[in-house]
């Protein structure tokens, strides 16, 4: 890494697999060993969730319904934003800060509102200062159009692994907690049948905070940039299946 560049991470891994955890403790462990106190940061974390287009958006798709269903499929997301972001943060800092007539040049990134149930944006701020940008999300290294060029600008992308049926188990567990579903047999019922489409062409489905699942993540696997580094997720008792009747 230049005096001049940011060094950008990607993460990714089908839904409960442990990503977004993982990122956030690298991004807190780097700022801590880097920086050294909590008022300091030279590492930024982004969502990729903040790129997903906002309902009134997605109800003027050809079959809206059928958007508002797969909200979290590749196609849901304004992909070619998030190209454009990952564009401006490979360009050198120094050019930035000339273009911005010499004051600090900060880009701004969208981050999402599970309340509003939208994005918003401009929500978190990249300054000179975040000279590492982790970002997170299921497509952030998808080597299909628009994403293929925003995957391939990445410094490093990691795959956290996770088998089939500890993510179901996971997810159902979250089900539950969150109370998008009363019981686990809902939960179940959610994991398998509305969170796992069967087409692989609509990905996952994600009905309000519904989670998405990883029965179609063979689909981001076969269609992602080779990682850099695979990450096995280990099993957590805090995310193992509930022991619910």
């Amino acid at each position: 890494m230049s005096a001049t560049s940011r060094l950008i991470v990607g993460i990714a891994g089908v839904p409960a697999s442990g990503k977004s955890t993982l990122s956030q403790m690298l991004a807190d462990r780097a700022n801590a060993l880097l920086c050294g106190t909590p008022d300091q940061d030279a590492v930024v974390l982004i969502g990729l969730d903040g790129w997903h287009l906002t309902r009134a958006q997605l109800d003027q798709f050809p079959d809206a319904k059928l958007a508002h269903d797969r909200r979290g499929a590749h196609w849901t997301f304004d992909g070619q934003s998030y190209v454009e972001f990952v564009r401006e943060l490979r360009v050198p800092l120094n050019i930035l800060t000339s273009a911005a007539g010499g004051r600090e040049a900060v880009i701004y990134a969208p981050s999402f509102s599970h309340e509003l149930k939208d994005p918003t944006p401009g929500a978190v701020s990249i300054q000179p200062k975040h000279r590492i940008v982790i970002i997170e999300g299921l497509y952030t290294f998808l080597d299909i159009e628009p994403w293929a060029e925003a995957a391939q600008s990445l410094d490093e992308r990691w795959w956290v692994e996770i088998g089939e049926n500890e993510a179901k188990a996971r997810l159902v567990k979250r089900h539950v907690i969150s109370g998008v579903a009363k019981d686990l047999q809902e939960a179940e019922w959610r994991a398998t049948e509305n969170d796992a489409p069967s087409t692989s062409s609509s990905l996952f489905s994600e009905s309000s905070s519904t989670a998405l699942f990883a029965a179609d993540g063979r689909f981001i696997k076969e269609n992602m940039l080779q990682p850099t580094r695979i990450i096995y997720s280990v099993n957590d008792p805090v995310l193992k299946s509930p022991n619910l009747s």
